[in-house]
C-alpha cells in the first residue's frame, strides 16, 4: 500500500464538495449530542477553516506520512493486538525499546515516542478506558482526557499534522456511536482554541464499518458544511466553483483503494465492504 502524505488526505471540505460525505445525515434532524467538550444550545455554525483542517479517511494508519499518529495502547505500552500491534511491527524493535523506558501510562493519559521505521515522525500512545455501562460518565471523562492529551502532546512537540485512530472502540468495548461524538467534539474544541491553531490537519482514520458509519454520521453535525457538495456547485453556474469541483475530483482520483484488511487484525467481518469516503 502506498504511503500517503498529509496533503493527499481529503479534508471534509473536499469530501463535501465531491459528495463523498453526506452533509445532512439523519442525525442532523435531532439534537446535537452533548459531550464534556461541547454543550450546544442549537445547530453548530459551519466553519470553512475547520473543515479544511479536518480529514476523514479509511486507510492504514501505519501508511500515513503525517507528523504524528495516535496509537490506541494499553497501560503497559508494550504493544498488543489490532492497530497497536501493527504500529509496533511497522515501527520495528526501536519503538518497543523506547516504550519499555516509559514506565507504562495511566488510563486517560498519553505518552509520545519517536516513530522509527514508520513514515510519520512521532507516535502518541493513548490509553483509553474500558467502557463501563454502569458509569458511562467516567468512561467519557477518561476518553475525553485521552484525546486531549494526544492533541496537546502533538502541539507541544511541534507536530502540525496528526492522525487519530479510534481509542477504546476495539477490545475495550466503547460503543462506536458513543465514542465518535466524544472524539469529534474534543477535536473541534481543541482546534478552536489558541493552542489548537497550530494544528494544520487532524485526520480521523477509520476502518471497520461501525467506525465509518459513526464518523460519517457525526462529523457533519460538529463540522457542518458551508455548501451542499458538487451538485450545488454545478447548479450555481459559478465557473470558480465548478473548477474547484474538477480539481477536487482530480485529487480524489489519486487516492488509493480502501485497504482489504485492517492493520494487525484479519478477523474483521467488514473487510470486503467499501465506503464512500476517500
Amino acid at each position: 500500500m502506498a504511503i500517503l502524505s498529509a496533503d493527499e488526505l481529503p479534508s471534509l471540505s473536499l469530501l463535501y464538495k465531491l459528495g463523498k460525505l453526506d452533509p445532512a445525515p439523519a442525525s442532523r434532524s435531532s439534537k446535537v449530542p452533548t459531550t464534556l467538550s461541547i454543550r450546544p444550545t442549537g445547530p453548530i455554525a459551519p466553519s470553512q477553516d475547520l473543515n479544511n483542517r479536518v480529514s476523514l479517511v479509511r486507510n492504514d494508519i501505519t501508511k500515513l506520512a503525517v507528523e504524528a499518529i495516535c496509537n490506541a495502547a494499553n497501560r503497559r505500552l508494550l504493544g498488543g493486538g489490532g492497530v497497536d500491534g501493527a504500529i509496533h511491527r511497522a515501527a520495528g524493535p526501536g519503538l518497543l525499546a523506547e516504550c519499555r523506558k516509559l514506565g507504562g501510562c495511566a488510563t486517560g493519559d498519553a505518552k509520545i515516542t519517536d516513530a522509527y521505521n514508520l513514515p510519520c515522525s512521532k507516535v502518541i500512545h493513548a490509553v483509553g478506558p474500558v467502557y463501563d455501562m454502569q458509569t458511562p460518565q467516567e468512561s467519557e471523562r477518561l476518553l475525553t482526557s485521552a484525546y486531549n492529551r494526544v492533541l496537546n502532546l502533538a502541539v507541544d512537540n511541534d507536530c502540525s499534522t496528526l492522525a487519530l485512530c479510534g481509542i477504546s472502540t476495539g477490545v475495550y468495548g466503547y460503543p462506536h456511536r458513543k465514542a465518535a461524538p466524544v472524539a469529534i467534539s474534543t477535536v473541534k474544541k481543541f482546534l478552536e482554541s489558541e493552542k489548537g491553531q497550530k494544528l494544520k490537519k487532524v485526520v480521523f482514520v477509520v476502518f471497520v464499518e461501525a467506525d465509518v458509519e459513526a464518523h460519517e454520521e457525526f462529523l457533519p453535525v460538529y463540522f457542518p458544511p458551508l455548501e451542499y457538495g458538487a451538485k450545488a456547485a454545478t447548479q450555481s453556474g459559478s465557473l470558480n466553483e465548478t473548477e474547484e469541483v474538477a480539481e477536487a475530483k482530480e485529487v480524489a482520483s489519486k487516492l488509493p483503494d480502501v485497504p482489504t484488511s485492517e492493520p494487525g487484525d484479519s478477523e474483521h467481518v467488514d473487510k470486503r465492504q467499501k465506503t464512500s469516503i476517500g
